[in-house]
Protein backbone atom coordinates (compact mmCIF):
# COMPACT_ATOMS: atom_id res chain seq x y z
CA UNK A 1 0.00 0.00 0.00
CA UNK A 2 1.43 3.27 -0.90
CA UNK A 3 1.66 5.59 1.73
CA UNK A 4 0.98 8.41 -0.66
CA UNK A 5 -2.90 7.25 -1.46
CA UNK A 6 -2.92 6.48 2.80
CA UNK A 7 -6.34 8.17 4.23
CA UNK A 8 -8.09 6.37 6.65
CA UNK A 9 -5.78 6.12 9.50
CA UNK A 10 -4.17 2.81 11.12
CA UNK A 11 -5.90 -0.58 11.17
CA UNK A 12 -4.58 -2.73 13.92
CA UNK A 13 -5.16 -6.62 13.45
CA UNK A 14 -5.00 -7.89 17.26
CA UNK A 15 -7.86 -9.72 17.99
CA UNK A 16 -10.18 -6.82 18.76
CA UNK A 17 -13.05 -6.41 16.06
CA UNK A 18 -13.13 -4.90 12.65
CA UNK A 19 -15.68 -3.13 10.71
CA UNK A 20 -16.97 -3.17 7.03
CA UNK A 21 -15.55 0.32 6.93
CA UNK A 22 -12.36 -0.64 7.71
CA UNK A 23 -12.00 -3.69 5.14
CA UNK A 24 -12.85 -1.13 2.73
CA UNK A 25 -10.45 1.16 3.67
CA UNK A 26 -7.85 -1.60 3.46
CA UNK A 27 -9.13 -3.28 -0.02
CA UNK A 28 -8.82 0.84 -1.36
CA UNK A 29 -5.27 0.97 -0.16
CA UNK A 30 -6.13 4.05 2.24
CA UNK A 31 -5.39 2.27 5.34
CA UNK A 32 -2.06 1.28 7.09
CA UNK A 33 -1.86 -1.97 8.35
CA UNK A 34 -0.16 -3.11 11.38
CA UNK A 35 -0.21 -6.44 13.45
CA UNK A 36 -0.51 -5.93 17.53
CA UNK A 37 3.10 -6.18 18.99
CA UNK A 38 1.38 -6.54 22.67
CA UNK A 39 2.71 -9.78 24.65
CA UNK A 40 -0.13 -10.86 25.99
CA UNK A 41 -1.55 -11.18 21.86
CA UNK A 42 1.08 -12.94 21.05
CA UNK A 43 1.19 -14.96 23.65
CA UNK A 44 -2.49 -16.10 23.14
CA UNK A 45 -1.54 -16.74 19.43
CA UNK A 46 1.30 -18.86 19.74
CA UNK A 47 -0.37 -21.22 23.07
CA UNK A 48 -2.57 -22.38 20.50
CA UNK A 49 0.05 -23.62 17.92
CA UNK A 50 2.19 -24.75 21.03
CA UNK A 51 -0.22 -26.86 22.13
CA UNK A 52 -1.23 -28.52 19.07
CA UNK A 53 2.74 -29.20 18.64
CA UNK A 54 2.01 -30.77 21.64
CA UNK A 55 -0.97 -32.70 21.23
CA UNK A 56 0.59 -34.31 17.68
CA UNK A 57 3.34 -35.54 18.77
CA UNK A 58 1.53 -37.35 21.85
CA UNK A 59 0.29 -39.09 19.07
CA UNK A 60 -3.26 -37.13 19.69
CA UNK A 61 -6.17 -37.39 17.08
CA UNK A 62 -6.82 -33.97 15.56
CA UNK A 63 -8.51 -33.44 11.87
CA UNK A 64 -6.65 -32.10 9.28
CA UNK A 65 -3.14 -32.81 11.44
CA UNK A 66 -3.17 -35.97 11.86
CA UNK A 67 -6.18 -37.03 9.40
CA UNK A 68 -6.83 -36.10 6.24
CA UNK A 69 -9.25 -34.13 5.09
CA UNK A 70 -12.85 -33.98 4.77
CA UNK A 71 -14.20 -37.60 3.68
CA UNK A 72 -10.55 -38.56 4.16
CA UNK A 73 -10.54 -37.92 8.23
CA UNK A 74 -10.68 -41.41 8.60
CA UNK A 75 -6.87 -41.41 6.78
CA UNK A 76 -4.38 -41.66 9.60
CA UNK A 77 -1.37 -39.14 8.80
CA UNK A 78 1.88 -40.96 10.29
CA UNK A 79 3.41 -38.91 12.33
CA UNK A 80 7.29 -38.29 9.91
CA UNK A 81 4.44 -37.22 7.18
CA UNK A 82 2.16 -34.90 9.38
CA UNK A 83 4.64 -31.66 8.58
CA UNK A 84 3.96 -32.37 4.77
CA UNK A 85 -0.01 -32.31 5.02
CA UNK A 86 -0.61 -28.50 5.09
CA UNK A 87 1.53 -28.18 1.57
CA UNK A 88 -0.35 -30.86 -0.22
CA UNK A 89 -3.75 -29.30 0.57
CA UNK A 90 -3.11 -25.60 -0.66
CA UNK A 91 -1.48 -27.90 -3.36
CA UNK A 92 -4.50 -30.23 -4.31
CA UNK A 93 -6.37 -27.20 -4.01
CA UNK A 94 -4.85 -25.02 -7.37
CA UNK A 95 -7.85 -25.49 -9.29
CA UNK A 96 -9.85 -22.10 -9.41
CA UNK A 97 -11.11 -21.14 -12.66
CA UNK A 98 -12.42 -18.36 -14.05
CA UNK A 99 -11.94 -14.08 -13.70
CA UNK A 100 -9.45 -13.24 -10.80
CA UNK A 101 -10.55 -11.23 -7.88
CA UNK A 102 -9.28 -7.82 -8.32
CA UNK A 103 -6.86 -6.55 -6.32
CA UNK A 104 -8.99 -4.58 -4.15
CA UNK A 105 -11.66 -7.48 -4.15
CA UNK A 106 -8.32 -9.44 -3.01
CA UNK A 107 -7.30 -7.25 -0.14
CA UNK A 108 -10.61 -7.84 1.21
CA UNK A 109 -10.52 -11.40 1.18
CA UNK A 110 -6.99 -11.30 3.01
CA UNK A 111 -8.01 -9.24 5.55
CA UNK A 112 -11.33 -10.62 6.37
CA UNK A 113 -8.63 -14.07 6.66
CA UNK A 114 -6.73 -12.13 8.81
CA UNK A 115 -9.65 -10.94 11.24
CA UNK A 116 -10.67 -13.96 11.80
CA UNK A 117 -7.23 -15.84 12.71
CA UNK A 118 -6.20 -13.15 14.63
CA UNK A 119 -9.30 -13.94 17.70
CA UNK A 120 -6.89 -16.67 18.51
CA UNK A 121 -8.43 -20.23 18.17
CA UNK A 122 -6.84 -21.29 14.63
CA UNK A 123 -3.78 -22.58 16.29
CA UNK A 124 -1.47 -20.77 14.10
CA UNK A 125 2.05 -19.16 15.13
CA UNK A 126 2.55 -15.49 15.30
CA UNK A 127 4.58 -15.39 12.83
CA UNK A 128 1.91 -16.84 10.26
CA UNK A 129 -0.18 -13.72 11.11
CA UNK A 130 3.18 -11.44 10.15
CA UNK A 131 3.73 -12.81 7.15
CA UNK A 132 -0.06 -12.35 6.20
CA UNK A 133 -0.30 -8.84 7.43
CA UNK A 134 3.44 -7.83 5.55
CA UNK A 135 1.85 -9.15 1.88
CA UNK A 136 -0.72 -6.47 3.18
CA UNK A 137 2.03 -3.62 3.89
CA UNK A 138 3.85 -4.39 1.07
CA UNK A 139 0.60 -4.67 -1.44
CA UNK A 140 2.06 -8.22 -2.33
CA UNK A 141 -1.53 -9.33 -2.85
CA UNK A 142 -2.68 -13.30 -3.91
CA UNK A 143 -4.09 -13.57 -7.17
CA UNK A 144 -7.18 -16.06 -6.85
CA UNK A 145 -9.50 -17.09 -9.19
CA UNK A 146 -13.13 -16.19 -8.45
CA UNK A 147 -14.83 -19.79 -9.47
CA UNK A 148 -14.14 -22.91 -7.54
CA UNK A 149 -15.92 -22.50 -3.69
CA UNK A 150 -19.18 -23.75 -3.00
CA UNK A 151 -18.93 -22.53 0.79
CA UNK A 152 -18.46 -25.27 2.84
CA UNK A 153 -15.68 -26.19 4.09
CA UNK A 154 -15.22 -22.44 3.50
CA UNK A 155 -13.34 -21.27 1.08
CA UNK A 156 -11.11 -23.41 0.41
CA UNK A 157 -9.99 -23.35 -3.03
CA UNK A 158 -9.85 -19.82 -3.38
CA UNK A 159 -8.28 -19.64 0.31
CA UNK A 160 -5.50 -22.14 -1.09
CA UNK A 161 -4.24 -19.28 -3.10
CA UNK A 162 -3.28 -16.99 -0.23
CA UNK A 163 -1.56 -20.18 1.63
CA UNK A 164 0.39 -21.05 -1.52
CA UNK A 165 1.89 -17.31 -1.95
CA UNK A 166 2.71 -17.33 1.72
CA UNK A 167 5.01 -20.42 0.23
CA UNK A 168 6.21 -18.87 -2.47
CA UNK A 169 3.79 -20.36 -4.80
CA UNK A 170 1.41 -19.32 -7.77
CA UNK A 171 1.17 -15.33 -8.38
CA UNK A 172 0.46 -12.38 -6.57
CA UNK A 173 -0.75 -8.64 -7.90
CA UNK A 174 2.44 -6.56 -7.42
CA UNK A 175 2.28 -3.11 -8.59
CA UNK A 176 -0.68 -3.45 -10.41
CA UNK A 177 0.49 -6.44 -12.40
CA UNK A 178 0.33 -9.94 -12.12
CA UNK A 179 3.49 -11.75 -11.50
CA UNK A 180 5.39 -14.88 -9.72
CA UNK A 181 5.72 -14.85 -6.70
CA UNK A 182 8.90 -16.14 -6.17
CA UNK A 183 10.02 -13.25 -8.44
CA UNK A 184 8.49 -10.53 -5.87
CA UNK A 185 9.66 -12.37 -2.80
CA UNK A 186 13.31 -12.31 -3.99
CA UNK A 187 12.87 -8.63 -5.13
CA UNK A 188 11.75 -7.24 -1.86
CA UNK A 189 13.72 -10.39 0.05
CA UNK A 190 10.59 -12.23 1.88
CA UNK A 191 11.79 -15.40 2.97
CA UNK A 192 8.93 -17.85 2.11
CA UNK A 193 7.02 -19.43 4.77
CA UNK A 194 6.84 -23.10 5.71
CA UNK A 195 3.32 -24.23 6.86
CA UNK A 196 3.23 -25.99 10.20
CA UNK A 197 0.31 -28.39 11.09
CA UNK A 198 -3.17 -27.08 10.87
CA UNK A 199 -1.99 -23.92 9.06
CA UNK A 200 -2.58 -24.66 6.03
CA UNK A 201 -6.26 -25.69 7.30
CA UNK A 202 -6.76 -22.24 9.38
CA UNK A 203 -5.91 -20.01 6.00
CA UNK A 204 -8.11 -22.18 3.76
CA UNK A 205 -11.40 -23.66 6.37
CA UNK A 206 -12.89 -20.28 6.23
CA UNK A 207 -15.48 -17.76 5.14
CA UNK A 208 -13.25 -15.42 3.69
CA UNK A 209 -13.62 -14.78 -0.01
CA UNK A 210 -17.33 -14.47 0.65
CA UNK A 211 -17.01 -12.26 3.67
CA UNK A 212 -14.42 -9.54 2.00
CA UNK A 213 -16.82 -9.52 -1.16
CA UNK A 214 -19.83 -9.23 1.30
CA UNK A 215 -18.03 -6.08 3.01
CA UNK A 216 -17.38 -4.28 -0.48
CA UNK A 217 -20.82 -5.39 -1.50
CA UNK A 218 -22.32 -3.67 1.75
CA UNK A 219 -20.55 -0.05 0.89
CA UNK A 220 -21.64 0.15 -2.39
CA UNK A 221 -25.11 -1.10 -1.88
CA UNK A 222 -25.23 1.57 0.76
CA UNK A 223 -24.63 4.45 -1.90
CA UNK A 224 -26.41 3.13 -4.15
CA UNK A 225 -29.61 3.77 -1.77
CA UNK A 226 -28.53 7.40 -1.58
CA UNK A 227 -28.05 8.41 -5.14
CA UNK A 228 -31.20 6.48 -6.54
CA UNK A 229 -32.90 8.80 -4.22
CA UNK A 230 -30.88 12.16 -5.24
CA UNK A 231 -31.56 10.85 -9.34
CA UNK A 232 -35.38 10.33 -8.26
CA UNK A 233 -35.52 14.02 -7.05
CA UNK A 234 -33.89 14.88 -10.31
CA UNK A 235 -36.21 12.87 -12.32
CA UNK A 236 -39.10 14.24 -10.73
CA UNK A 237 -37.96 17.38 -11.21
CA UNK A 238 -37.49 16.89 -15.47
CA UNK A 239 -40.64 15.21 -15.44
CA UNK A 240 -42.21 18.03 -12.95
CA UNK A 241 -43.61 15.69 -11.11
CA UNK A 242 -45.87 15.54 -7.95
CA UNK A 243 -43.34 16.69 -5.05
CA UNK A 244 -46.13 15.87 -2.55
CA UNK A 245 -46.03 12.14 -2.82
CA UNK A 246 -42.69 12.33 -0.42
CA UNK A 247 -44.54 14.27 2.25
CA UNK A 248 -43.62 13.40 6.00
CA UNK A 249 -47.29 13.26 7.06
CA UNK A 250 -48.05 10.77 4.19
CA UNK A 251 -44.98 8.41 5.33
CA UNK A 252 -46.00 9.10 8.85
CA UNK A 253 -48.45 6.80 8.67
CA UNK A 254 -46.36 3.56 7.24
CA UNK A 255 -43.34 4.42 9.62
CA UNK A 256 -40.77 1.63 7.79
CA UNK A 257 -37.20 3.71 9.12
CA UNK A 258 -35.35 3.13 6.10
CA UNK A 259 -38.45 3.85 3.66
CA UNK A 260 -39.42 6.93 5.53
CA UNK A 261 -35.88 8.50 5.54
CA UNK A 262 -35.63 8.04 1.45
CA UNK A 263 -38.97 9.85 1.39
CA UNK A 264 -37.69 12.39 3.49
CA UNK A 265 -34.60 12.97 1.25
CA UNK A 266 -36.21 13.67 -1.81
CA UNK A 267 -39.02 15.89 -0.03
CA UNK A 268 -36.40 18.07 0.68
CA UNK A 269 -34.29 17.85 -2.64
CA UNK A 270 -37.46 19.11 -4.27
CA UNK A 271 -38.03 22.56 -2.38
CA UNK A 272 -41.55 21.98 -1.63
CA UNK A 273 -42.70 25.51 -1.13
CA UNK A 274 -40.75 26.89 -4.14
CA UNK A 275 -41.17 23.81 -6.81
CA UNK A 276 -43.27 24.42 -9.56
CA UNK A 277 -46.76 23.46 -10.07
CA UNK A 278 -46.43 19.73 -10.57
CA UNK A 279 -47.97 18.09 -14.33
CA UNK A 280 -52.05 17.59 -14.72
CA UNK A 281 -51.58 14.05 -13.28
CA UNK A 282 -52.80 14.31 -9.61
CA UNK A 283 -50.66 10.77 -8.79
CA UNK A 284 -47.35 10.26 -11.51
CA UNK A 285 -47.06 6.94 -12.29
CA UNK A 286 -45.45 4.55 -10.10
CA UNK A 287 -41.32 4.73 -11.03
CA UNK A 288 -41.72 7.73 -9.40
CA UNK A 289 -44.41 7.95 -6.36
CA UNK A 290 -43.20 4.66 -5.03
CA UNK A 291 -39.44 5.16 -5.09
CA UNK A 292 -39.43 5.46 -1.62
CA UNK A 293 -41.35 1.86 -1.57
CA UNK A 294 -38.83 0.27 -3.57
CA UNK A 295 -35.45 2.40 -2.00
CA UNK A 296 -36.79 1.98 1.06
CA UNK A 297 -36.78 -2.41 1.44
CA UNK A 298 -32.37 -1.71 0.38
CA UNK A 299 -32.37 1.25 2.92
CA UNK A 300 -34.08 -0.80 5.69
CA UNK A 301 -32.17 -4.22 5.25
CA UNK A 302 -29.05 -2.19 5.12
CA UNK A 303 -28.42 -2.52 9.64
CA UNK A 304 -29.34 -6.80 9.60
CA UNK A 305 -27.21 -6.85 6.50
CA UNK A 306 -24.62 -5.11 8.64
CA UNK A 307 -25.32 -7.21 11.66
CA UNK A 308 -24.90 -10.55 9.43
CA UNK A 309 -21.14 -9.64 7.64
CA UNK A 310 -20.29 -7.92 11.14
CA UNK A 311 -20.50 -10.89 13.06
CA UNK A 312 -19.04 -13.08 10.39
CA UNK A 313 -16.49 -11.23 9.43
CA UNK A 314 -15.75 -10.81 13.32
CA UNK A 315 -15.91 -14.69 13.91
CA UNK A 316 -13.59 -17.65 14.03
CA UNK A 317 -14.94 -19.85 11.14
CA UNK A 318 -12.50 -22.34 10.42
CA UNK A 319 -12.18 -26.53 12.10
CA UNK A 320 -11.37 -27.51 13.83
CA UNK A 321 -11.30 -24.53 16.37
CA UNK A 322 -8.17 -25.05 18.95
CA UNK A 323 -8.43 -23.40 22.47
CA UNK A 324 -5.39 -23.12 23.81
CA UNK A 325 -5.68 -21.99 26.84
CA UNK A 326 -8.16 -24.45 27.99
CA UNK A 327 -6.28 -27.46 26.20
CA UNK A 328 -9.30 -27.90 23.74
CA UNK A 329 -9.67 -29.46 19.93
CA UNK A 330 -13.67 -28.42 19.26
CA UNK A 331 -14.80 -29.99 16.25
CA UNK A 332 -17.55 -27.83 14.12
CA UNK A 333 -18.73 -26.76 11.00
CA UNK A 334 -18.03 -22.76 11.54
CA UNK A 335 -16.91 -22.72 8.10
CA UNK A 336 -20.23 -22.81 6.65
CA UNK A 337 -21.39 -19.45 5.21
CA UNK A 338 -25.16 -19.56 5.59
CA UNK A 339 -25.01 -16.28 7.02
CA UNK A 340 -23.27 -14.48 4.49
CA UNK A 341 -24.94 -16.00 1.65
CA UNK A 342 -28.65 -15.58 2.60
CA UNK A 343 -27.20 -12.00 3.25
CA UNK A 344 -25.78 -11.56 -0.69
CA UNK A 345 -28.81 -13.26 -2.25
CA UNK A 346 -30.88 -10.23 0.10
CA UNK A 347 -28.88 -7.82 -0.87
CA UNK A 348 -28.58 -8.70 -4.75
CA UNK A 349 -32.47 -8.85 -4.73
CA UNK A 350 -32.85 -4.96 -2.92
CA UNK A 351 -30.51 -3.49 -5.27
CA UNK A 352 -31.81 -5.59 -8.61
CA UNK A 353 -34.83 -3.64 -7.58
CA UNK A 354 -32.64 0.07 -7.84
CA UNK A 355 -31.90 -0.56 -11.41
CA UNK A 356 -35.66 -1.95 -12.46
CA UNK A 357 -36.81 1.61 -10.82
CA UNK A 358 -34.57 3.95 -12.48
CA UNK A 359 -35.19 1.66 -15.68
CA UNK A 360 -38.65 2.56 -15.67
CA UNK A 361 -37.78 6.75 -14.58
CA UNK A 362 -35.35 6.74 -17.65
CA UNK A 363 -38.12 5.52 -19.92
CA UNK A 364 -40.84 7.66 -19.14
CA UNK A 365 -38.39 10.57 -19.32
CA UNK A 366 -37.12 9.78 -22.65
CA UNK A 367 -40.55 9.00 -24.45
CA UNK A 368 -42.91 12.25 -25.32
CA UNK A 369 -45.77 10.06 -24.48
CA UNK A 370 -44.84 10.99 -20.50
CA UNK A 371 -42.16 13.37 -20.36
CA UNK A 372 -44.65 16.11 -20.38
CA UNK A 373 -43.19 18.32 -23.22
CA UNK A 374 -39.37 17.31 -23.32
CA UNK A 375 -37.95 16.34 -26.58
CA UNK A 376 -37.64 12.60 -27.35
CA UNK A 377 -35.00 10.66 -26.15
CA UNK A 378 -33.74 13.85 -24.32
CA UNK A 379 -32.14 15.33 -27.93
CA UNK A 380 -30.84 18.57 -27.28
CA UNK A 381 -30.93 19.57 -30.81
CA UNK A 382 -32.67 22.35 -32.16
CA UNK A 383 -34.50 23.13 -35.81
CA UNK A 384 -33.90 21.02 -38.76
CA UNK A 385 -31.05 19.26 -36.76
CA UNK A 386 -33.68 17.42 -34.39
CA UNK A 387 -34.32 14.80 -37.51
CA UNK A 388 -31.42 12.79 -37.35
CA UNK A 389 -30.61 13.42 -33.61
CA UNK A 390 -31.38 10.39 -31.59
CA UNK A 391 -30.03 11.79 -27.97
CA UNK A 392 -30.31 9.19 -25.21
CA UNK A 393 -32.44 6.45 -27.25
CA UNK A 394 -29.40 3.87 -27.32
CA UNK A 395 -28.46 4.53 -23.57
CA UNK A 396 -32.02 3.63 -22.89
CA UNK A 397 -31.87 0.27 -24.23
CA UNK A 398 -28.70 -0.36 -22.49
CA UNK A 399 -30.01 0.63 -19.31
CA UNK A 400 -33.01 -1.95 -19.71
CA UNK A 401 -30.20 -4.50 -21.16
CA UNK A 402 -28.75 -3.59 -17.86
CA UNK A 403 -31.45 -3.81 -15.67
CA UNK A 404 -32.76 -7.45 -17.50
CA UNK A 405 -29.61 -8.88 -16.45
CA UNK A 406 -29.45 -7.68 -12.77
CA UNK A 407 -32.53 -8.77 -11.99
CA UNK A 408 -32.08 -12.59 -14.17
CA UNK A 409 -29.21 -12.37 -11.34
CA UNK A 410 -31.67 -12.47 -8.28
CA UNK A 411 -32.46 -16.53 -8.06
CA UNK A 412 -30.74 -17.08 -4.81
CA UNK A 413 -27.55 -19.12 -4.89
CA UNK A 414 -27.85 -20.63 -1.64
CA UNK A 415 -30.66 -22.85 -2.95
CA UNK A 416 -28.45 -24.99 -4.91
CA UNK A 417 -26.74 -26.58 -2.41
CA UNK A 418 -24.85 -29.64 -4.04
CA UNK A 419 -23.61 -32.93 -2.02
CA UNK A 420 -19.63 -32.80 -2.93
CA UNK A 421 -16.76 -34.63 -1.58
CA UNK A 422 -17.75 -37.94 -1.61
CA UNK A 423 -21.19 -36.61 0.45
CA UNK A 424 -18.85 -35.22 3.39
CA UNK A 425 -20.05 -31.83 2.46
CA UNK A 426 -23.51 -32.60 1.68
CA UNK A 427 -24.98 -29.51 2.56
CA UNK A 428 -23.25 -26.64 1.65
CA UNK A 429 -23.78 -22.77 1.59
CA UNK A 430 -23.14 -21.44 -1.74
CA UNK A 431 -21.86 -18.24 -0.07
CA UNK A 432 -19.08 -17.24 -2.37
CA UNK A 433 -21.35 -18.00 -5.65
CA UNK A 434 -24.05 -15.57 -4.05
CA UNK A 435 -21.36 -12.67 -2.73
CA UNK A 436 -19.99 -12.69 -6.92
CA UNK A 437 -23.56 -12.63 -7.90
CA UNK A 438 -24.44 -9.81 -5.59
CA UNK A 439 -21.78 -7.68 -7.08
CA UNK A 440 -22.71 -8.38 -10.27
CA UNK A 441 -25.63 -7.24 -9.91
CA UNK A 442 -24.36 -3.73 -7.61
CA UNK A 443 -22.19 -3.77 -10.97
CA UNK A 444 -25.53 -4.13 -13.43
CA UNK A 445 -27.15 -1.04 -10.80
CA UNK A 446 -24.00 1.01 -11.16
CA UNK A 447 -24.54 1.21 -14.58
CA UNK A 448 -28.19 2.02 -15.00
CA UNK A 449 -27.72 4.57 -12.42
CA UNK A 450 -24.85 6.23 -14.16
CA UNK A 451 -27.17 6.30 -16.90
CA UNK A 452 -30.19 7.97 -15.48
CA UNK A 453 -27.86 10.46 -13.26
CA UNK A 454 -26.69 11.57 -16.51
CA UNK A 455 -30.15 11.64 -18.48
CA UNK A 456 -31.91 13.12 -15.68
CA UNK A 457 -29.49 16.13 -15.99
CA UNK A 458 -29.97 16.34 -19.28
CA UNK A 459 -33.95 16.46 -18.16
CA UNK A 460 -33.10 19.47 -15.88
CA UNK A 461 -30.82 21.25 -18.65
CA UNK A 462 -33.44 20.90 -21.28
CA UNK A 463 -36.52 22.36 -18.38
CA UNK A 464 -34.19 25.82 -17.85
CA UNK A 465 -33.32 26.07 -21.14
CA UNK A 466 -36.70 26.22 -21.97
CA UNK A 467 -37.43 27.98 -18.65
CA UNK A 468 -39.90 25.90 -17.72
CA UNK A 469 -38.39 25.57 -14.38
CA UNK A 470 -36.12 28.76 -12.37
CA UNK A 471 -32.57 27.62 -11.95
CA UNK A 472 -33.53 29.70 -7.99
CA UNK A 473 -36.74 27.06 -7.19
CA UNK A 474 -34.52 24.76 -7.43
CA UNK A 475 -33.10 23.54 -3.84
CA UNK A 476 -28.91 23.83 -2.43
CA UNK A 477 -28.28 19.75 -2.54
CA UNK A 478 -29.75 19.57 -6.16
CA UNK A 479 -28.18 22.42 -7.60
CA UNK A 480 -25.41 21.07 -5.72
CA UNK A 481 -25.24 17.33 -7.97
CA UNK A 482 -26.46 19.64 -11.36
CA UNK A 483 -22.99 21.46 -10.78
CA UNK A 484 -21.36 18.08 -9.76
CA UNK A 485 -22.66 16.51 -13.63
CA UNK A 486 -21.85 19.73 -15.01
CA UNK A 487 -17.80 19.16 -14.59
CA UNK A 488 -18.48 15.79 -15.71
CA UNK A 489 -20.54 16.00 -19.06
CA UNK A 490 -21.69 18.72 -21.42
CA UNK A 491 -25.26 19.17 -22.76
CA UNK A 492 -26.11 16.84 -25.36
CA UNK A 493 -27.16 18.26 -28.68
CA UNK A 494 -25.14 16.28 -31.25
CA UNK A 495 -25.23 12.58 -31.25
CA UNK A 496 -21.89 11.54 -29.91
CA UNK A 497 -20.59 8.37 -28.53
CA UNK A 498 -21.21 8.03 -24.64
CA UNK A 499 -19.34 4.70 -23.67
CA UNK A 500 -16.20 6.91 -22.36
CA UNK A 501 -18.68 9.15 -20.29
CA UNK A 502 -20.85 6.46 -19.22
CA UNK A 503 -17.87 4.43 -17.57
CA UNK A 504 -16.41 7.50 -15.96
CA UNK A 505 -19.72 8.38 -14.07
CA UNK A 506 -19.55 4.39 -13.14
CA UNK A 507 -16.03 4.68 -11.59
CA UNK A 508 -17.29 8.47 -9.77
CA UNK A 509 -20.15 6.24 -8.63
CA UNK A 510 -18.33 3.31 -7.42
CA UNK A 511 -15.77 5.90 -5.91
CA UNK A 512 -18.40 8.23 -3.98
CA UNK A 513 -17.77 10.99 -5.54
CA UNK A 514 -21.26 12.40 -5.56
CA UNK A 515 -22.15 14.71 -2.15
CA UNK A 516 -25.13 13.06 -1.22
CA UNK A 517 -27.28 12.80 2.08
CA UNK A 518 -25.65 12.12 5.82
CA UNK A 519 -27.62 9.01 6.62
Amino acid sequence: MNAAVLQDGQVIFGGTDLTINQINSIAKGHAEVCLSEKEEFISRINRGAEFLDNLWKKEGVIYGVTTGYGDSCTESIPTELVEELPSHLFTFHGCGMGEMFSIEQSRAILAARIVSIAKGFSGVRYKLLQKLVDLLKKDVIPVIPQEGSVGASGDLTPLSYIAAVLCGKRKVWYLGQQMYTTKVFDALQIAPLRLRPKEGLAIMNGTAAMTGLACLAYKRAEYLSQISARITSMMCIALQGNAYHFDNSLFSVKPHPGQNQIAQWIHEDLNVGAAPKHNNRLQDRYSLRCAPHVIGVLQDSLPWLKRFIDNELNSTNDNPIIDGENEKVLHGGHFYGGHIAFAMDSLKNAVANLADLLDRQIAQLSDVKFNNGLPANLSGAVGTRSSINHGFKAVQIGASAWAAEALKQTMPASVFSRSTECHNQDKVSMGTIAARDCIRVIELTEQVAASALMIAWQGIQLRIRSNSILWNSLSYSLKNTIKQVSDQFTLLEEDRELEDALRRFVSLIQKRHWRLYEA
